[in-house]
């Protein structure tokens, strides 16, 4: 049987072609799109999950196309670009399942992009820059450096990546001395025609210098400018996320994805473990949350919601967790996990029984389309699930800290409730925002009792009895005002503002283009076009401790298609967490795109040429 498959924008609308080669009785044709669907015509809507729908179609005879027209059932979204077409495709007709061809090619489209920019003559081809450079005009021929035991890390990452060895007995040799007042990742690099040396304030540092010397040899092609290179970050928190819930990147994708943050000086791995479709992890504490949620699709617990198709997902087993901690200590980086609570629990609620109160007859949905994504804090099983289950995620990571997720509770969430009617009148809350911090508190408490620190987004800090409270470590995502509000009242701050740090936006607004719209686009030049301390908000600078990139998978089906969303972007987030304000622009980090691209395609890592 041949069946095929063709979706295209027109306007606010969707147009589907479905071909078939053989008559097909009453066929359902499954899919997901970016948001909650409506049927405009062609067949009728008869189940609907979030962005998952299954509409009837008529019978289809040999040879016929079938069109089907859909719209977005809220009016506020239209597609944008080729994500928003229907992913993970399927026909179901009786018990059987017909994949259909994508409707359009997925991911980014390659190209040869602009010409490189020149890199200004006072600029190294580094990214991030130094703190200073002073340039003595000379030149080392550079291949490797006699054996440093400190720097093994280093060299793994350069034979995994397929460059030659930075170790080499007999090599360019290394005099290490120390410098406390360089500060722990900091060091100072003196590179002459006769040999070089470096002082370091930390194991950290003379990790950082080696990154450097790995660097300059691939963009100088060995020929290394001599100098004084003074280098420290600005922040000490400079972060990758990755959402593993909508897709499930393979451990492989994830280590190498550790390896290109190493490349950056990039040290904090966000891994965003569980979601409304799913939670990954393997825990021991609630079996059955994993192996209920892991995979979702055809059968499954949760359907085909961001492109699952037929079936699709998996789960990260201790095992997976060892490799990629070994993995991120090797390269100077902390990994965070996180759990999301209370909303974004679509898949917990239905795994686990009594996370809701059944005498809730509330209608909230969320953004994402689910109405009953969120558990209820006055339920005793809600804590009886998340109190052991929180210690125990955060028990697997040594970083001694645990993201709680916070984000997009549903508007007037639990309001249907009776439990939470008595909880308020008990507790003295009136809102949703109230409930959601006075919960997170009482969670974060007993994790910071335990000696883990706790950190969630932005919306964390809501609620008449402040909210999360506990010295949390929140993320600034929609913007930075939240983040400045969130450090005026004693929080640190992570800022990871959506208009320049969300890798899964798009970069353009052209319909050829690839990703999400909703805080607009993020060309090359955006990640680098702010600052993590805004101008009149001097007064909280020692409370924003970094910045962090975030990437999200609502349309991500393949993990390499993610490669080009990341790069060369996660160069602007790298320099913005490294470099002295103001040191890099747009057309500079454009020159440094140019520049690197070589060493992306060196080591096999896609990269969006047009960015």
């Amino acid at each position: 049987m041949t069946l095929t498959f063709r979706a295209r924008i027109d306007g606010r609308q969707i147009r589907c072609e479905i071909g078939t080669d053989h008559a097909l009785a009453a066929p359902v044709f499954c899919f997901s799109l970016m948001a909650a669907p409506a049927v405009a015509a062609g067949g009728t809507l008869v189940r609907r999950v979030a962005g998952y729908a299954e509409v009837a179609l008529p019978d289809l005879a040999a040879g016929s196309v079938h069109e089907v027209v859909l719209e977005h059932a809220d009016p506020r979204y239209h597609p944008r670009n080729r994500a928003w077409l229907p992913l993970g495709p399927y026909l179901r007709v009786g018990r059987q399942c017909l994949p259909l061809p994508p409707g359009t090619d997925l991911g980014l489209r390659d190209g040869d992009g602009p010409p490189a920019t020149p890199l200004a003559p006072d600029r190294l081809p580094l990214v991030p820059q130094p703190t200073e450079w002073t340039s003595s005009g000379e030149m080392l021929a550079f291949s490797a450096l006699a054996p440093v035991a400190a720097l093994e890390g280093v060299d793994q990452l350069a034979l995994r990546l397929g460059l030659v060895p930075l170790l080499a007995a007999g090599a360019t040799a290394l005099a290490v001395s120390e410098d406390a007042t360089l500060g722990p990742e900091g060091y100072r690099l003196l590179i002459a025609p006769e040999g070089l040396s470096v002082a370091i304030g930390g194991a950290a540092g003379l990790h950082n210098a080696g990154i450097t010397l790995l660097t300059l040899r691939e963009t100088t092609g060995g020929k290394l400018p001599c100098g004084t290179l003074t280098d420290s970050p600005r922040f000490g928190w400079r972060g990758q996320h990755l959402d593993c819930a909508r897709h499930f990147f393979g451990i492989d994708f994830i280590l190498r994805l550790l390896d290109l943050m190493a490349l950056m000086k990039m040290n904090r791995f966000h891994w965003h473990l569980s979601d409304d479709e799913s939670f990954r992890l393997e825990v021991e504490t609630q079996p059955l949350l994993w192996k209920r949620t892991a995979f979702r699709g055809e059968g499954e617990l949760v359907p085909g919601v961001f492109g699952g198709g037929i079936r699709a997902g998996g789960s990260y087993s201790r095992a997976d967790v060892e490799r990629v901690l070994a993995r991120a200590r090797a390269l100077h980086i902390e990994v965070l996990p996180e759990i999301e609570v209370p909303a974004h629990s679509h898949g917990m609620v239905k795994a686990l029984p009594g996370l809701r109160d059944p005498g809730d007859n509330g209608e909230e949905a969320s953004v994402q389309g689910y109405i009953d994504n969120i558990v209820n804090p006055a339920m005793p099983a809600t804590w009886e699930v998340l109190q052991p289950l929180t210690e125990e995620v955060a028990a697997r990571f040594p970083f001694g800290m645990l993201h709680l997720g916070a984000d997009e509770a549903p508007h007037g969430a639990w309001d249907g409730s009776p439990a939470v009617a008595a909880l308020k009148a008990r507790e003295g809350l009136v809102s949703s925002d109230d409930v959601q911090g006075w919960m997170l508190a009482r969670l974060a408490g007993r994790l910071v009792a335990k000696g883990i620190r706790v950190a969630a987004w932005e919306e964390a800090a809501k609620g008449v009895q402040g909210g999360i409270g506990n010295a949390a470590l929140l993320f600034s995502w929609t913007g930075q005002g939240p983040g400045v509000e969130a450090a005026r009242r004693g929080h640190d701050v992570v800022m990871c503002p959506a208009q320049n740090a969300y890798f899964d936006l798009a970069h353009t607004d052209d319909p050829d283009d690839w990703g999400a719209s909703w805080a607009g686009f993020v060309p090359l030049e955006k990640t680098v076009a702010w600052d993590p301390v805004p101008k009149g908000a001097e007064d909280i600078a020692p409370r924003i401790v970094g910045v962090q990139a975030c990437f999200w998978g609502e349309f991500t089906t393949e993990d390499d298609q993610a490669e080009g969303m990341i790069a060369p972007r996660i160069l602007g987030i790298a320099t913005k967490g490294w470099e002295p304000a103001g040191r890099t622009d747009g057309a500079a980090i454009r020159a440094l795109a140019g520049t690197y691209g070589p060493i992306l395609d060196r080591i096999g890592w896609k990269w969006n040429r047009g960015a």
